[in-house]
């Protein structure tokens, strides 16, 4: 399955989700980092400012990454809606990414 994911590689979500779709044998990922080029950050904008998934994310103050397009044309933000991933030993938690400090990216 071919999969497009917006995100950075300063956000600990990110840098999670993408580890795990490039594990899964079965996923083609296409990862565009939003803060390696303005075309990037300008595409992720036009998804942000016109798609309703992210009516939400910015009333709550988070920035919407990482964002996934699916091939069938699903949109998430949730990798677990792309496939079966391991629960995190990680401590690193994404709420460094909100404006607030407590929500996700």
């Amino acid at each position: 399955m071919k999969v497009i994911m917006y995100g950075t590689e300063i956000c600990p979500d990110c840098v999670e989700a993408k580890e795990q779709l490039m594990k899964s044998p079965e996923i083609e990922l296409d990862y565009r980092n939003i803060t390696e080029t303005i075309t990037t950050l300008k595409e992720f904008l036009s998804y942000r400012d016109h798609d309703e998934l992210f009516i939400s994310v910015k009333e709550e103050g988070r920035v919407g990454i990482p964002f996934f397009l699916l091939e069938d044309g699903r949109k998430t933000f949730d990798v677990t809606d792309i496939i079966e991933v391991e629960p995190s030993n990680s401590d690193v938690s994404g709420s460094f990414c909100s404006i607030d400090g407590r929500g996700n990216c």
